[in-house]
Order: C-alpha cells, then sequence, then structure tokens
C-alpha cells in the first residue's frame, strides 16, 4: 500500500473558502485503478494558519503515479482553484509519500 500526502497552512480566516473548495471539488480518484480512499483532515491552529492534510491511500505506488500522470488527475486540479483572489496559503503544499510497511485495523471500527 501507498500514502499520498499534501499539507496546506491554510491562512487564519480562509478556513470556510478552503473547506468549501474541497467539499465541491470533482476529484474522480473513484475511476482509477488502485484507489482505496481520500480523506481531508483538518489539524491544529496556530499563531498564523491552520494546517490541513489530504490523504489518498492506494494499492501500490505505481497506481499514485498512475493517477499524477492521467488526465482525471488534470481535470480534477483544473477545476480546484481558489475564485476568492486572495491567497489561501501560506507556501505551497508540501507532498509527502510513505510506502506502508505494518497495517493494522480493527474490522468493525467506525470511521
Amino acid at each position: 500500500m501507498y500514502i499520498a500526502m499534501n499539507r496546506f497552512q491554510v491562512r487564519i480566516g480562509a478556513e470556510p473558502t478552503f473547506e468549501a473548495i474541497w467539499r465541491r471539488r470533482e476529484s474522480y480518484l473513484n475511476e482509477m485503478a488502485g484507489f482505496i480512499e481520500f480523506r481531508l483532515l483538518k489539524g491544529p491552529t496556530l499563531d498564523d494558519h491552520t494546517l490541513y492534510a489530504t490523504h489518498t491511500s492506494w494499492v501500490d505506488k505505481a497506481s499514485f503515479e498512475a493517477w499524477t500522470s492521467s488526465e482525471q488527475f488534470r481535470r480534477s486540479h483544473a477545476r480546484a482553484g481558489n475564485d476568492s483572489g486572495q491567497s489561501l496559503y501560506l507556501g505551497h503544499p508540501r507532498f509527502e509519500g510513505f510506502e506502508v510497511i505494518r497495517s493494522e485495523s480493527k474490522a468493525d471500527a467506525a470511521a
């Protein structure tokens, strides 16, 4: 399994706009072979930003790489823009990719 994450430092006050963009965004992830799940995570709020992360799980790294070079990826990101005219972020999103070495889950756990 492969996990791909992007971290976003969202400016204080821009959180509702950021979340709205992600709620209405067309992702096309379900069209991709090897896609398992997507999550948008909200982390702590610091002095100048709130931390968010996207988290996608894939069968393997090759499946994720196929996504990043796909037409679905281009369509998803083409409509992901911010129309507010102001930057929502401090810096650029930070990508982190992980190959899963060990995984454990409880089959009947609630999400």
